[in-house]
């Protein structure tokens, strides 16, 4: 019997990311074919049209939302097996390529977006307990960890490849229990520890014998299409990660901004509250900012001094960027 050959589909995956009252924002997009379930932006990679792949993620994007994207970033290139869920996999293989984009939102963004099926959700919705900003979310004690800690105590799924660690280690490290602290950028580690231990809807959708052998699941944030969750979870880690050695935070910021805009923005990507005057120190000693000498009044109070990013910061050192983080 001669051998089929599976065709390929490249496809490129947007986790597009503002922030806006407080919130960091992502744009989802509305399945019209019948699923109930959220998804992000997704376009095909049209080699004749666009010479690389970042061109083509700028040309669809702005077509459909509106939105000039400012920092884009590869982030992996996603191709496992079944990810879309094709029956016996008779379809084309969909492979792919996920990006981290950064943007701001502009007035005609909603309209546009609405016309496309699309809207701005936060992403806290998504993973509710990565948002520590007023304290350590109730979820992790009393949903999270306890499930996990049982499922560590369960025997390995036949077929399990061994791991260097054990499961209760894992989840020691990538929730911060024992003598470990939290650490944000381990998201994508949590969200794979959650769908390995079969809590997450998308483990059932997907067949997973440790979901399967469940009862009711626990609601643990908002399940997306495909594996677009687990995209989702990769471009926030990487967003904490580059927010401490590099100035991305000001691709998400208007081009004049107060301390405070600025501290809530970075509390909002990093999901932590920060000290007022910790921060403000921060940012001095990181000379990542300059005066405009202008005011604003916009909150209501005393004038707030208006600030803009030092651009030529980028030519004086290798890394600028906010060293926020730390254990609680």
């Amino acid at each position: 019997m001669p051998h089929r050959q599976a065709s390929i589909e490249i496809g490129l995956n947007a986790v597009i990311v503002s922030v806006s009252n407080g919130m960091p924002q992502i744009v989802h997009v509305n399945d019209t074919v019948g699923s109930p379930l959220n998804g992000l932006p997704f376009g095909p990679f049209d080699p004749i049209r666009h010479r690389t792949f970042d061109i083509g993620l700028r040309a669809w994007v702005e077509e459909q939302t509106a939105l000039r994207l400012g920092y884009v970033e590869q982030l992996y290139t996603f191709g496992d097996r079944g990810r879309h869920r094709v029956a016996g996999d008779e379809g084309p293989h969909v492979v792919s390529v996920g990006y981290l984009a950064l943007t701001r939102q502009t007035p005609d963004s909603e309209e546009t977006l609405s016309k496309h099926n699309s809207a701005w959700h936060s992403w806290y919705d998504y993973f509710p307990w990565e948002d520590w900003r007023s304290g350590r979310p109730a979820l992790l004690d009393n949903e999270i960890l306890p499930a996990l800690d049982a499922w560590a105590q369960e025997p390995p799924a036949a077929g399990e490849p061994p791991r260097p660690l054990a499961r209760s280690e894992r989840i020691h490290l990538a929730f911060g229990t024992g003598t470990t602290s939290w650490d944000e950028e381990r998201a994508l580690e949590r969200y794979e520890l959650l769908y390995e231990a079969g809590l997450v809807q998308e483990a059932r959708t997907d067949g997973r014998a440790a979901a399967q052998a469940r009862g009711d699941l626990p609601f643990l944030g908002v399940p997306m299409r495909f594996d677009h969750r687990r995209v989702l979870a990769t471009a926030i880690s990487r967003l904490r990660g580059k927010l401490k050695y590099r100035p991305v935070i000001f691709e998400l910021m208007p081009e004049t901004f107060t301390l405070t805009d600025l501290q809530t923005s970075v509390e909002a990507i990093s999901g932590r509250h920060l000290h007022k005057q910790n921060f403000r120190r921060l940012v001095e000693n990181a000379d990542l900012v300059e005066p405009t000498g202008a005011t604003s009044t916009a909150t209501g109070g005393r004038p707030a001094a208006l600030f803009r990013f030092r651009h030529q910061l980028m030519s004086e050192r290798p890394a600028p960027g906010l060293r926020v983080g730390g254990g609680r």
